[in-house]
């Protein structure tokens, strides 16, 4: 009869949400050899969990047949199936995963939930009288629910992930590595509030692009990102599109090969994150002092205006900038960015 004891952890959300619960799991895993974790999570990303031995990704559709109370009805009953499960660590908080954990709490089974701090939250993006002090992490705070459940759990530096196999066929699109020097460039995220104008972005590239040896390689999603990162390559022929012609799967094993990356406060910058690749983040209505910074990444490399009595406005960049300039990204100099870029670069 097996001994070993599994925890179902929940996070349905955001790809760079759920990507900043792979360090913690691993971590889980490697401390509790006697423990096995079953990850639900959006059918997407799959992805995110292959290579990890007692990791098992258990995919919900909640726009679709886990849809409302009866969908998530129905995702307890097949976890329940499929699984023995002794806890629940619940790592997102929300009405959907307080539904999920509160059918397995009146089944009998421990629940544990993340505590996302946010009164402290509240005061560091409040508009006058802000506290600027580092709060908790958000991997910190996931390593917290896990300890609140009696699990070994301390973080440490080391990628998650070594460099991936390219396939055949990624190499025929983007060219072997050889003695290039690879960026990864991902100018996009979900609020303009946390993107940097796209013709300073433009610059940024025109002045990597000076060095013979660069190659950037253009990474976004979806049809518009696409079409808009497809235009900045036939201007710069030394620029690749990644966006749109991958799979996450693929697209990941790019990343693991980068030099260095440049990403939004978004989920590439925790996708590289896995793979001990560097970061230069740009930071606008956001700031790492809310616990998102990528795993492992060194604040030095993060790019900011720190002398903006507004900044941060929202923990999450989703409200329209109050002053209307949008001074917190417009600011930033692009010479600045690439200075940063060419320090990682050895």
């Amino acid at each position: 009869m097996s001994t070993v004891k599994t925890i179902l952890v929940t996070r349905l959300s955001a790809m760079g949400d759920v990507a900043m619960t792979i360090p913690v799991m691993k971590q889980v895993l490697e401390e509790n050899p006697a423990v096995s974790i079953v990850f639900v999570t959006n059918k997407n990303w799959g992805a995110l969990c292959a290579g990890i031995p007692r990791l098992t990704f258990f995919p919900a559709d909640v726009k679709g047949i886990h849809k409302g109370i009866k969908g998530l009805y129905r995702l307890f009953r097949e976890i329940k199936k499929a699984h023995r499960i002794h806890v629940v660590a619940d790592l997102h908080n929300v009405l959907r995963s307080k539904i999920i954990r509160t059918f397995f709490r009146l089944s009998g089974t421990p629940v544990a939930f993340i505590d996302k701090g946010r009164e402290g939250k509240k005061t560091l993006t409040r508009r006058e009288n802000k506290v600027l002090q580092q709060l908790t992490t958000t991997i910190e705070r996931y390593a917290v629910v896990f300890r609140q459940l009696g699990f070994r759990c301390e973080m440490g530096r080391k990628p998650v992930f070594s460099p991936r196999e390219l396939s055949a066929s990624t190499i025929a699109i983007i060219g072997p590595k050889q003695a290039k020097k690879w960026i990864g460039l991902a100018p996009f995220a979900t609020y303009r509030e946390k993107m940097y104008p796209l013709e300073k972005m433009e610059e940024v590239l025109q002045q990597l692009l000076q060095e013979p040896d660069h190659q950037i390689l253009l990474m976004g999603g979806g049809k518009q990102e696409t079409e808009l990162l497809t235009a900045l390559a036939q201007r710069y022929p030394q620029s690749t599109v990644v966006a749109g012609r991958f799979s996450l799967q693929e697209e990941m094993a790019i990343i693991s090969h980068l030099d260095v990356m440049i990403s939004m406060d978004s989920a590439n910058m925790h996708l590289a994150s896995l793979f001990g690749v560097p970061v230069v983040s740009v930071w606008g209505a956001t700031h790492p002092f809310a616990g998102f910074m990528g795993y492992a990444q060194e604040v030095s490399n993060a790019v900011q205006i720190n002398d903006l009595s507004c900044r941060p406005c929202s923990v999450f960049g989703n409200k329209p900038c109050f002053r209307g300039d949008h001074a917190c990204m417009e600011w930033i100099q692009p010479a600045i960015i690439t200075e940063k870029v060419k320090l990682q670069i050895v």
